[in-house]
């Protein structure tokens, strides 16, 4: 079935069904139409096959349940979409369920060592992209992570895990997703240099090549980028290929540096005009004057809250940490960004 949400880009613009996201919103003189505000929900599909970790993500009330993650994660999406969250990006190797972490001995991958696709994590994932179509909602949805790219075996399954990805979400008709060919590539934790950012644009080009013409969207095919670590700048290579710009905030402890980044990527020889959109920051400080969510929006870029458990938080904290509680109103962190995020986009 084809989706009936379609995303698109307008100039540095996101639409959706044809629209720009927030018709016509304004929030303290800075236009809100037209940007993707998201939030890193990395673990919808999160899975542990290794057995000597898989106790790590019990949750406090019973055993870690990767089908009851998922429920869990759709039963609270309509609350997200109500306070005015337009994207989330979900990934097909996680991220660190630890929220931060220098070993990952977890095995979370929906691919085989071979590069084919694990059916359980696809159709855990099949029932977040329905519902994420139903309420009209873009799902940035990340194809690689460090520390679990080397649960392929070499650069061929790296591709054939590209091509079947891919091959799938064309398959069913899905029109609302991006991608996100890797998280972070510049981080030295990457095995396979074809997704190091020397690389890392032949994958861009490789999904776009293998889309075009295969989706009922403006564009044809499906739109494609990367993202580098925080308080970082992409390469020309990347620039040139993608079809909108992935940055960062961790790291980024004033919000002027936001703005500098943004004004930084607009400056490039290579940049054509593209989307800039924050897809992942870990900085909050949502009830004060400034901060770097507000930041990015008035440099007319979108922004992403990560949040991860702290250390000495419980279950309730964070959205990155396994196991996760998906509501809106689990902590005061999540209230706060939910707060902010209904009063710029003029949601309930």
């Amino acid at each position: 079935m084809t989706s009936r949400t379609v995303v698109s880009i307008q100039g540095d613009d996101f639409q959706i069904n044809g629209q720009p996201t927030y018709p016509g919103r304004w929030y303290r003189g800075q236009r809100v139409e037209g940007l993707l505000l998201n939030s890193r929900m990395v673990q919808g599909i999160f899975d542990d096959l290794n057995p000597a970790t898989r106790a790590w993500w019990d949750y406090p009330d019973g055993p870690w349940d990767a089908d009851r993650n998922t429920d869990e994660f759709v039963a609270a999406m309509p609350s997200w979409r109500t306070a005015g969250l337009l994207g989330f990006t979900i990934n097909l190797q996680g991220g660190s369920p630890q929220g931060y972490s220098k070993e990952q001995p977890w095995h979370n991958s929906a691919f085989t060592a071979e590069g084919e696709l694990r059916p359980d994590y696809m159709a855990r994932l099949a029932r977040i992209l329905d519902a994420a179509d139903a309420l009209g909602m873009v799902v940035i949805v990340g194809y690689f992570y460090f520390g679990q790219d080397e649960r392929l075996a070499d650069e061929a399954a790296v591709v054939r895990a590209t091509e079947r990805a891919t091959d799938w979400l064309l398959e069913r008709g899905d029109r609302h997703v991006v991608i996100e060919i890797a998280n972070e590539i510049d981080l030295a934790k990457y095995e396979h240099p074809i997704i190091q950012p020397a690389r890392c644009h032949e994958l861009i080009q490789l999904v776009q090549e293998l889309s075009a013409g295969r989706v009922d969207a403006p564009a044809g095919r499906l739109l494609v980028s990367a993202s580098n670590r925080g308080n970082a700048i992409p390469g020309a290579n990347i620039v040139a290929a993608a079809d909108f710009l992935l940055l960062h905030g961790n790291g980024v402890r004033e919000p002027a540096r936001i703005r500098e980044m943004v004004r930084t990527c607009r400056g490039l020889a290579s940049y054509r005009g593209q989307p800039i959109l924050f897809n992942e920051d870990d900085h909050f400080d949502f009830d004060q004057p400034d901060n770097n969510m507000l930041a990015a929006i008035g440099e007319h870029a979108g922004w992403g809250f990560f949040d991860y458990r702290m250390a000495g938080e419980g279950f309730h904290e964070g959205y990155q940490n396994a196991p996760v509680d998906w509501s809106t109103q689990g902590s005061a962190r999540k209230r706060g960004f939910f707060r902010l995020l209904a009063e710029v986009t003029g949601s309930e």
